[in-house]
């Protein structure tokens, strides 16, 4: 089975986004960085994907250029009613509403021998790392301080991990770091 890979892009400070809600200053190109060979190595070797709710909800339910051409299964309380777009052969989205083991147990049977990656905010991180779901831990980091906003990680709940350093990317706008989750 592949692993399962959690991540964030955050700002300097360990912010996800700034005290307003806004995103737009950690991706000031979203389409360059979409074809960064480190982006399209992670869509190549990714099998499923395990979404939360909130993130889905920012799309909309409109997967049609969504990188990640893979089955999706959104963790959520309630099936939205409107219909998802964008499914095809690949991508096929499907509601968890028994909790974060059976979305996971569903992804990996679907992603086979390829990773699941987790795409969601710091709720749907927090649940997997709580739940020792975690193989690796893959954080973006941006050159932009917000002094405030929603942090990816929780005090209280990762004090206890350990990690190990795995592989750095550098580019002139972000440094990605990987991180083993020790088990």
């Amino acid at each position: 089975m592949g692993k399962v890979i959690i991540g964030a892009t955050v700002s300097l400070d360990g912010f996800m986004n700034d005290r307003h809600g806004d995103i737009s200053r950690l991706y000031p190109d979203f389409e360059a960085l979409r074809k960064t060979e480190m982006l399209q190595e992670e869509i190549r070797t990714t099998g499923a994907v395990v979404m939360g709710r909130r993130s889905y909800d920012m799309g909309e339910g409109d997967l049609t250029d969504y990188e990640y051409q893979v089955p999706i299964f959104v963790l959520t309380h309630t099936v939205p009613e409107k219909k998802v777009k964008g499914e095809n052969d690949h991508l096929r989205v499907t509601f968890v509403t028994d909790g974060i083991e059976s979305a996971f147990q569903q992804a990996k049977a679907a992603a086979g021998e390829k990773q699941v990656t987790v795409v969601g905010g710091a709720d749907t991180a927090q649940q997997c790392l709580r739940a020792g779901l975690v193989d690796e831990i893959h954080m973006g980091v941006v050159p932009v301080l917000f002094g405030e906003g929603l942090r990816f990680f929780a005090p209280l709940v990762n004090e206890q991990l350990q990690l190990e350093k795995i592989r750095v990317f550098e580019s002139p706008t972000r440094t990605d770091l990987w991180f083993r989750v020790a088990k």
